[in-house]
């Protein structure tokens, strides 16, 4: 079994900070692509940032320059550290990642449970 868990999310004021954490557990060979997603109230779920296993980055225009995803690939932990955080931020935050089960060839895709980010202005 495969279990990615979150944390870190929380209430922070415009203009503050928090950062995110996601840890993938269980049976892994190899995590490859680690990604935050997030969907606010009445919208769609939308992609906010994604990293390779190689480091690789990439990220929604909203946040470009406001968020940095990082990865601990010893840990299989991803982070989204949030600056300047604004009001349109708020949202549930989900980490997914595609991971090789050990014992398989086969990549799948896994997902947290979410974490709740709310900005108030």
């Amino acid at each position: 079994q495969v279990q990615l868990v979150e944390s870190g999310g929380g209430l922070v004021q415009a203009g503050g900070s928090l950062r995110l954490s996601c840890a993938a557990s269980g049976s892994i060979l190899r995590v490859n692509a680690m990604d935050w997603y997030r969907r606010a109230p009445g919208k769609k779920r939308e992609l906010v940032a994604s990293i390779t296993s190689g480091g690789y980055t990439d990220y929604e225009d909203s946040v470009s320059g406001r968020f940095t995803i990082s990865r601990d690939n010893a840990k299989n932990t991803v982070y989204l550290q949030m600056n300047s955080l604004k009001p349109e931020d708020t949202a549930v935050y989900y980490c997914a990642a595609m991971i090789v089960r050990s014992g398989s060839q086969i990549e799948a895709d896994y997902w947290g449970q979410g974490t709740q980010v709310t900005v108030s202005s």
